[in-house]
């Protein structure tokens, strides 16, 4: 069963300035600068913005997409970019693009499909091996699904389930190590080991009009975002006596430690760093997941 440990608070360290980023869903962290993308429509749009919230870079990556939804980092100036929302669950298959930010345009497209129809998705990790992990929304909980390998840049990849999670999940990032992931809903967030998804440990976020986006980005630190126009950016408070146990930066891809197999499996006290994201992630406030996000008006795609 997960538990819960002490809290801490939420640092606000940036506040989105660019009245075009209205529904903040994806973000990821490259230490100078974040990227966030709006939810729901049909823009190919990555924001940049600088450490004061300013928008540096806005990024057309020229795809047709229906509901860009998630980010993840590829390493180096690219991001994944997941076109997997589908709140009617109409679509046939979901789109991933690697975008090189430098060159302005997808360097590759993966066309995924489910096993068993079509789902709702805004929750997404790459594991060190360029396989794509997708977390399905919904009220009870929602399923993983993963691509066997890396996905085929040429034709359809059939994404295979491997497990579950018990969160109404918006968005996902993978901690330090690769050993462990975190799951966030609109006002918790859940620790789960990696690649396996059994949870640990279950928290309450800082409280935020509707918390979509979540990043891990370097030394380990954790950020969250969330919609509306001109939100900020938090970043969870680290305990002055605790370091993380294996710094680096989580948007650079590492090696895969080729005396791991596939289905490794992270316990919590196997991690140090964890206890760390514990302590980190953990504040108090009311969950209201199911208050917020309910009564809004929506575009093409989904919540």
């Amino acid at each position: 069963m997960p538990t819960a440990a002490g809290a801490a608070e939420g640092r606000r360290v940036l506040v989105f300035a660019d009245a075009r980023i209205i529904e903040s869903s994806g973000l990821v962290d490259l230490g100078a600068t974040m990227v966030t993308t709006n939810d729901s429509g049909s823009e190919s749009l990555l924001y940049r913005v600088d450490g004061s919230g300013r928008t540096v870079d806005v990024v057309d990556f020229g795809a047709d997409t229906y509901d860009v939804e998630a980010l993840a980092p590829a390493g180096g100036n690219a991001v994944h970019v997941g076109d997997i929302g589908d709140n009617s669950r109409v679509r046939s298959s979901v789109q991933v693009y690697l975008v090189d930010l430098d060159r302005r345009r997808p360097t590759v497209t993966f066309d995924l499909v489910y096993p068993d129809g079509p789902h709702d998705a805004e929750s997404m990790v790459i594991d060190r091996r360029g396989r794509v992990y997708l977390i399905t929304k919904g009220f009870t909980g929602g399923g993983v699904y993963r691509t066997p390998g890396r996905p085929d840049a040429s034709g359809t990849t059939r994404l295979e389930r491997v497990g579950r999670v018990a969160d109404y999940a918006t968005d996902a990032a993978l901690l330090p190590g690769g050993r462990h992931v975190l799951v966030r809903s609109y006002g918790s967030a859940s620790v789960y080991t990696f690649p396996r998804f059994r949870r640990l440990r279950t928290f309450a976020l800082p409280p935020q009009p509707q918390g979509e986006g979540v990043s891990v980005g370097p030394a380990g630190r954790v950020r969250t975002s969330s919609e509306g126009v001109r939100t900020p950016v938090l970043q969870i408070a680290v305990p002055a006596y605790v370091a993380p146990a294996r710094p680096s930066d989580s948007s650079t891809p590492q090696p895969e430690d080729v005396s791991a197999t596939a289905d490794d499996d992270g316990a919590l006290s196997d991690d140090p760093w964890l206890w760390w994201s514990v302590a980190g992630v953990v504040v108090a406030g009311a969950l209201g997941v199911v208050g917020l996000g309910l009564g809004r008006r929506r575009r093409a795609g989904g919540d």
